[in-house]
């Protein structure tokens, strides 16, 4: 029988939190696009605001210094159920960008199509149904109703849209249970932590059923361990819900945690789009290669792309080939053979010893792009 380490521990039992974060990226190749943007601009300036023929036209004008390109020709597809992560530093249109999606703001060119939906073609009527009933949005700032509870808090967009009053007791019952408010129901926003109003926020985003979440820093006003638990809350109801969400943040380790896909904007221009591990593995510039410099690497290769070949069918040491190297380091090392590296359906993809596992520890990675299996 085959001793295998799982995620979460050195030697304990897979977790909800490996199961929701990163895959390979074969595995996003699959999805379905839910949301896509194409030739995306978003100007600010005396001239921003009339209508261009095409893209060039607003090319001229950033480049001439008649106007501000706070987008530049963005081209993004979000697939069905992935937790796409938005990031970069402050003033490279993270922010923007999602707010454009959102269609909170109109794009100066370009077009946002939701299951291949022109968005930015609906009418005014059409986008609020849109909004009520197929998006949720989460901010940085709580934005809660003070004089409000948590369950009127969370039933406010329930009531905006005039749904049968019973069933909203209903469905904010639900998901107060859902984001771990149970207990906290009758209290006002003053009476709750800062983690507490975020989870009321999140549930508010949630109540309306959406397909589409939205998250703008979310969890940057809070202190890291409250910031890391509800990181781990957002993977639990994603590993249960399976929403697409849309998630921006300035913080590359919270980008990695959560993403399955990361793009890193600069200036208005989207300069990456990868998983997490393509990127810190293959930087397509200096700038991307700047950005994730100091990153633990053990903690973004999987093992999957540091594996040898197999030399042998059969293993009595595995580990999982999605496994971040900080999970298996200690367990691989223990072993003192080379361990198995399983697939998600329990084939042997590879092999690895302690040498392959020291070589990223001490940030030699070379080889590891052409060596992984992943």
């Amino acid at each position: 029988m085959n001793r295998q380490v799982m995620p979460g521990s050195v030697a304990g039992t897979i977790s909800h939190q490996l199961q929701a974060t990163s895959l390979p990226t074969k595995q996003n190749a699959d999805r379905a696009v839910r949301l896509a943007c194409r030739q995306f601009w978003k100007l600010y300036g005396a001239q921003a605001q009339r209508k261009f023929r095409d893209a060039s036209e607003l090319r001229d004008l950033v480049e001439g210094g008649r106007a501000f390109g706070a987008l530049q020709d963005v081209e993004l597809e979000i697939g069905e159920g992935e937790i796409f992560v938005i990031m970069g530093l402050s003033g490279s249109g993270k922010s923007t960008l999602l707010r454009c999606l959102s269609s909170l703001i109109e794009p100066s060119f370009g077009e946002v199509l939701l299951d291949g939906r022109p968005l930015t073609e609906l009418s005014a009527a059409d986008l609020m149904q849109v909004r009520r009933h197929e998006v949720g949005m989460v901010f940085q700032h709580f934005a809660l109703l003070p004089h409000l509870s948590v369950t009127e808090n969370i039933a406010l967009p329930l009531r905006i849209r005039h749904d049968d009053p019973l069933k909203i007791r209903e469905v904010v019952a639900d998901v107060v249970q859902l984001v771990g408010l149970a207990g906290m129901e009758d209290r006002r926003p003053v009476q709750l932590s800062g983690g507490q109003q975020q989870r009321v926020g999140l549930a508010r985003a949630l109540v309306v059923k959406p397909g589409l979440l939205f998250l703008d820093e979310p969890f940057s006003a809070l202190d890291p361990l409250i910031r890391r638990e509800l990181q781990d809350e957002l993977l639990r109801l994603q590993a249960r819900l399976k929403k697409t969400m849309v998630f921006v943040t300035h913080d590359f380790s919270e980008a990695v945690r959560l993403g399955d896909r990361i793009a890193i904007m600069k200036d208005g221009r989207v300069k990456q789009v990868g998983t997490p591990e393509e990127i810190v593995i293959a930087p397509a510039d200096d700038y991307v290669h700047n950005f994730v410099a100091g990153v633990d690497l053990t903690r973004v290769v999987s093992c999957a792309r540091i594996a040898a070949p197999a030399s042998q069918s059969h293993y009595e040491h595995v580990v999982l080939a999605r496994q971040r190297i900080a999970e298996a380091a200690e367990y691989v090392a223990r072993a003192c053979v080379p361990v198995g590296v399983q697939d998600g359906e329990g084939k042997v993809v590879g092999e690895l010893d302690a040498a392959a596992i020291l070589s990223v520890v001490s940030g030699d990675l070379g080889g590891v792009s052409s060596r992984g299996t992943g």
